[in-house]
């Protein structure tokens, strides 16, 4: 067998090793971001629930209707992990797992049911204690009960409803690209920008997405969720 430079001349042996070498690495380090992830939502389950306990009640006080309010959102395109084409595509493409996500319930029952629009600051869909959490970010919490079920991470794209993603898909370039990691409760786009209110909004977001998904790790992850917690107390960003 001729060698040169130390490897040998059989370039059609070169796929076989090295690919999958990147995807044992690639799986590695998507194993450990899920499990810091997990464990960030496990812990936070259990050191907010007095505070969550306490969100339920005024919900229930303050206004008629459930304590959580559930969407269906388009989540992680599985397709982007193994790499599957033509024969496993679904009669209708989704974008991704369609799942249930939680939140406090932060508006009227039946301002919750109308038609979707872009939020704003004084939008009058929302209650008085909705407008404190939406302020600090805590309708988001339990979310947490996403990410142990595997549909979301702590970090990660924001997931969007299923007809606001066809839409958005369409409009803005490179989209669709971020289902390739699951979606997060908090992002590197969620910390640096407000609420969406435009397409323009979306893009700018889509942009630092696209960025943390091409430098995603577990210390990124970590960074991001420590930056978080600043964003909050400070109320910066929330409507």
């Amino acid at each position: 067998m001729q060698i040169l430079g130390g490897m040998t001349s059989l370039p059609w042996l070169y796929p076989t090793i090295v690919r999958p070498a990147i995807s044992t690495r690639r799986t590695h380090r998507e194993g450990v971001r899920r499990a810091l992830n997990v464990a960030i939502a496990a812990f936070g389950l259990v050191f907010a629930l007095p505070l969550m306990i306490a969100i339920a009640v005024l919900i229930k006080l303050t206004s008629r209707g459930p304590i959580l309010f559930t969407q269906t959102r388009v989540g992680l395109d599985r397709r982007a992990l193994t790499g599957a084409g033509g024969n496993t595509r679904r009669h209708v493409d989704a974008g991704g797992q369609l799942f249930r996500m939680y939140k406090f319930r932060t508006m009227a029952v039946a301002e919750e049911q109308s038609k979707q629009v872009w939020a704003r600051p004084d939008d009058p869909r929302v209650t008085s204690i909705g407008r404190v959490l939406r302020k600090l970010r805590l309708d988001e919490l339990p979310q947490l009960w996403n990410v142990l079920m595997g549909d979301m991470n702590v970090v990660g794209p924001r997931p969007e409803q299923p007809s606001i993603f066809n839409y958005l898909r369409v409009q803005v370039e490179g989209y669709a690209r971020r289902q390739r990691v699951r979606p997060g409760i908090t992002g590197w786009a969620q910390i640096n920008l407000t609420y969406d209110r435009s397409v323009d909004d979306v893009r700018q977001k889509v942009a630092f997405d696209l960025e943390y998904i091409h430098k995603q790790s577990a210390l990124e992850d970590l960074k991001i969720m420590l930056r978080t917690v600043p964003v909050m107390l400070g109320r910066r960003g929330g409507w």
